[in-house]
């Protein structure tokens, strides 16, 4: 308050004492108080006001803005408006700017208005924003009201409040009937729109994959950001968005940091998550076998631990130095101690569980014949042609990562010779690295294939990119040199000469998982490859025992 003399601060106390009237967004008497006080201070002055009418701030600016006070205090929550309004003055005709209505959206307030002042220091024009219960991709998440004089405003405040409230919680409740989590989905890219879009496709089938419905799309060209890794306007609409949608999540498609993380979630008020942590959580909830639960749980772990730090003013005792080391850090370092424990007896027991898993490995090797391995970008149809080529009934969902742990089976073609089969985890892009190093064992198999079959969605708009997101991590796992039968699935659902002119460019065979009369090309093709690669002699030994029991 440095340069204000005492008749003017003594002003400014007695605007606490003003209550208006809960219709009224701003009273003639109060608008002009401001608006003279903003003249002859040439300051900007603001007031918060709660839905009851009281002045419950009032804040000094400078010329060019005002800086608000945390608001934390107030009430808050999904599909909740705070309660309270924002009214400040306004030099010149220029209205509401773009920072006003961010902070309507980010702060999730009833209503902003800015009064404008006159030259002779009275209160002119009053320019009204308030947020919008219904959006969508394109539609704007708040209303501007045509600007009106401060005497004649026109407007049943409390009405206007009550009705929003009333129809965003209509909104909450209409969307509750679902027992699914819902999630705004938020993409941060320098892609083309093309490549962008199909990154949030994606998005959507993983969230969906886990469970999730999905209530909004919000895809950001990409720009520097250390703290929010999106800008602050779009973060206000992602903000209202997620409150139009009645969210309960937001997820990343690209990984955040842990300071990221904290930082969003406390604008949002939101659970915030990232793309690795949603494959996780798909993970955890698709693994059905010990190795799966335990490589999936060591995942999580390895991620968990970096992001276990203090959040808020309740751990402000993390911060270190004197008075700085108490219960607060005690508490973390002991979750720390427990993680990191935790993941030294996982790693003991998928030791165990791969020495297990060798043995096995090793008479399959022993029986002599050669083993095939299903790879591909998830669900390119794995599960589905195994099932065809084999008569089998492995679990088939049309859905991201619905196999997880691996499945063998026999495969037969005449005259009696026979190749055992494997079905893997499905790949994506941006595999996350954890998960990478948890599911290596599993990966490793991959080295005793005698063929790799590389199945890939043809119908999928994005498959060339699919390929290359197979053939990245192959390259990873130094298997990029393993000999290889591309295998083009789901051919019924696209155009015949488009499949044929992709056949010729990929040296691939065609076929649809769903056709049993489309998979005799394919076997020839596998019998030649594998003829090819074993040399005739011990292709013709590739005839098991009679006793030989059936692999499951």
């Amino acid at each position: 308050m440095a340069g204000l003399k005492a008749s003017q601060l003594r002003r400014l106390q007695n605007l606490y004492r003003r209550r208006i009237a809960p219709e009224s967004l701003i009273t003639p008497p109060v608008a002009h108080e401001i608006a003279h006080w903003s003249a002859e201070t040439g300051r900007r002055l603001a007031l918060i006001v709660s839905r009851d009418g009281a002045v419950d701030y009032v804040v000094v600016g400078d010329s060019s803005g005002i800086l608000l006070p945390s608001l934390d205090d107030y009430r808050s929550g999904p599909g909740r408006l705070r309660g309270l309004r924002y009214v400040h003055t306004q030099f010149g005709e220029g209205g509401l700017s773009r920072d006003d209505l961010t902070d309507l959206a980010l702060l999730r307030l009833d209503a902003i208005a800015a009064v404008g002042v006159r030259e002779d220091g009275s209160a002119g024009l009053v320019w009204v924003a308030h947020l919008t219960p219904e959006g969508g991709e394109g539609q704007a998440a708040w209303q501007q009201l045509e600007p009106l004089p401060v005497h004649d405003l026109r407007l049943d405040f409390d009405s206007l409040a009550r009705t929003l409230d009333d129809e965003f919680a209509r909104q909450a409740r209409a969307r509750s009937v679902s027992d699914r989590e819902r999630a705004v989905l938020v993409s941060v890219t320098s892609a083309p729109r093309a490549e962008a879009e199909a990154r949030m496709e994606e998005l959507a089938q993983l969230a969906d994959s886990a469970g999730l419905e999905v209530v909004g799309r919000l895809i950001q060209r990409a720009r520097q950001n250390v703290r929010f890794l999106i800008g602050r306007g779009k973060l206000a609409e992602l903000n209202v968005r997620a409150m139009q949608g009645g969210a309960d999540l937001v997820v990343f498609d690209q990984e955040l940091s842990p300071s990221q993380v904290r930082a969003i979630t406390d604008v949002l008020e939101l659970r915030v998550i990232d793309r690795t942590q949603l494959i996780l959580d798909i993970f955890a909830q698709r693994a059905l076998s010990r190795e799966g639960k335990l490589q999936v749980e060591m995942a999580q772990l390895k991620y968990l631990l970096p992001r276990l730090v203090g959040k808020g003013t309740a751990m402000s005792r993390l911060m270190g130095g004197i008075g700085g080391r108490g219960p607060g850090e005690q508490k973390l370092e002991v979750d720390r101690r427990r993680v990191r424990e935790r993941i030294h007896r996982l790693k003991l027991d998928l030791d165990r569980v791969k020495g297990q898993r060798e043995r096995r490995r090793s008479k399959r090797l022993e029986g002599g014949l050669p083993i095939i391995s299903l790879i591909g970008y998830t669900n390119a149809g794995k599960s589905t042609l195994l099932n065809t080529l084999t008569a089998s009934q492995v679990h088939v969902e049309d859905r991201l990562f619905a196999t997880l742990d691996p499945t063998s089976r026999r495969l037969r073609f005449p005259p009696g010779r026979e190749a055992i089969i494997t079905d893997t985890v499905g790949f994506i892009r941006d595999l996350p690295k954890d998960l990478m190093e948890a599911f290596g064992a599993t990966l490793e198999e991959l080295r005793d294939a005698t063929l790799l079959l590389h199945v890939i969605d043809v119908s999928n708009p994005a498959f060339e990119r699919h390929i290359n997101s197979v053939e990245n991590i192959l390259e990873e796992l130094n298997l990029s040199l393993m000999p290889t039968l591309r295998v083009f699935n789901k051919a019924d659902a696209a155009e015949a000469q488009f499949v044929a002119d992709q056949c010729r460019l990929y040296s691939a065979v065609a076929v649809s998982a769903l056709e049993p009369e489309t998979m005799p090309r394919l076997v020839a093709a596998i019998e030649a490859a594998l003829g090819r690669l074993l040399g005739p002699e011990r292709w013709e030994q590739a005839i098991p025992e009679p006793e030989s029991p059936t692999l499951h």
